[in-house]
């Protein structure tokens, strides 16, 4: 039996567990908030501390790019640690983000760095207005993000961005110049130690308030699916990247920019759990324990629709035809990923429908992206 130990504890963590265990592959978590090292079903704590843990297992992975990083170096030492800790680096600090797709020769927005007021004036000057900025460190679901619109807000912007910055010495601003764009798509795909590469089918995204709401497998676009394939192979390779890594874009007029990686399985890939030949969960078990990558075939049209704030669903949800729920297990917040619901079809009419029908079941207020 594989043994393989996840840095975060959360729904990632659980859900890779549970694609592992019919490869006899075992995971245990390190949450990295409490210390402890669990079991990502239960929760419940292990007689291990985290370097008895690096000790016991054969691989260590993430389900997330926001590591403290003396546990990142500490998990790398072992020399067990996939992907290599650059990637998640990179998907951690946006400023490394940017020379990554630059050294890939990926397609992204024009951006800028800003330490100081200086700084967001060239970046003006340059990119000018609007312009989009994003703190290089921490900040996700549209968190640590800004929008300058007008030169009016230019003074309160600021105020707001210096105050992040002075919060850490290794803080600092990127600055986008502002995309125009017809729809967000992401791509999942995994590569293994041997330079093999398979990828997902291609997701359209809809995000509400920043945190993604709607994933749909997108059918019959093969040009624009060739185009991510290209730009994920390109930063695969740059990465000399082993697991599983996702690609967000932007689709302007069938030309796609890079707008985010994320170095770890991908909310937008849950679908894959029943859209898919080998769920994306499975395949990035398969790419860090040196097993042959399965299947990434779309079998069916599918999306998923995230579960957030509520911590019940009508049964009448489960009550329809291919759709199935993911729950996380976790204490009900505000605006926190509770869960999320597949849901299949024949046909990607017959999706809709199936998608408009769990409309009518769903508050809009929860479900906010559902047809209706």
């Amino acid at each position: 039996m594989k043994q393989v130990l996840v840095l975060g504890a959360g729904q990632l963590a659980r859900m890779m567990a549970l694609a592992g265990a019919p490869l006899n592959i075992n995971i245990i978590a390190y949450d990295v908030i409490t210390t402890n090292v669990v079991h990502p079903l239960t929760q419940q704590c292990q007689s291990l501390s985290l370097i008895e843990a690096i000790a016991a297992v054969d691989v260590i992975s993430a389900e997330f790019e926001h590591i403290p990083a003396e546990i990142l170096t500490l998990c790398a030492a072992s020399g067990k640690f996939r992907p290599h800790p650059d990637a998640i680096k990179a998907g951690g600090d946006r400023r490394i983000e940017k020379t990554l797709l630059d050294l890939a020769q990926v397609a992204n927005a024009p951006h800028h760095i800003i330490h100081t007021r200086a700084d967001l004036d060239a970046a003006i000057t340059t990119l000018g207005l609007p312009m989009v900025l994003k703190t290089a460190l921490g900040g996700y679901d549209g968190k640590g993000q800004w929008r300058l619109k007008t030169s009016d807000q230019i003074e309160s912007v600021w105020a707001e961005m210096a105050h992040c910055i002075a919060t850490n010495d290794h803080q600092a601003i990127v600055a986008e110049k502002f995309i125009g764009f017809d729809r967000e798509v992401s791509l999942i795909g995994a590569r293994n130690a041997n330079g093999d590469i398979k990828t997902y089918t291609l997701s359209e995204n809809v995000h509400t308030d920043g945190v993604l709401s709607l994933s749909t497998a997108i059918v019959g676009d093969t040009a624009l699916q060739q185009q991510a394939q290209q730009m994920f192979t390109a930063v695969a390779e740059q990465l000399n990247y082993i697991g599983v890594l996702a690609l967000e874009f932007f689709d302007v007029n069938g030309e796609l920019l890079v707008n985010e990686i994320a170095p770890r399985v991908h909310n937008s890939g849950h679908w894959t759990q029943q859209g898919a030949e080998t769920c994306q969960f499975e395949n990035h078990l398969r790419a860090v324990c040196d097993l042959p990558l399965g299947g990434t075939e779309l079998i069916r049209p599918s999306a998923m629709i995230n579960i957030l704030g509520q911590d019940s669903v009508p049964l009448a949800v489960l009550a329809l035809e291919s759709c199935h729920v993911h729950w996380y297990g976790k204490e009900k917040r505000a605006g926190r990923k509770m869960g999320h619901i597949n849901v299949c079809a024949a046909t990607p009419e017959q999706l809709q429908y199936q998608l408009m029908l769990l409309g009518q079941l769903l508050p809009q207020q929860y479900f906010p992206a559902l047809p209706r």
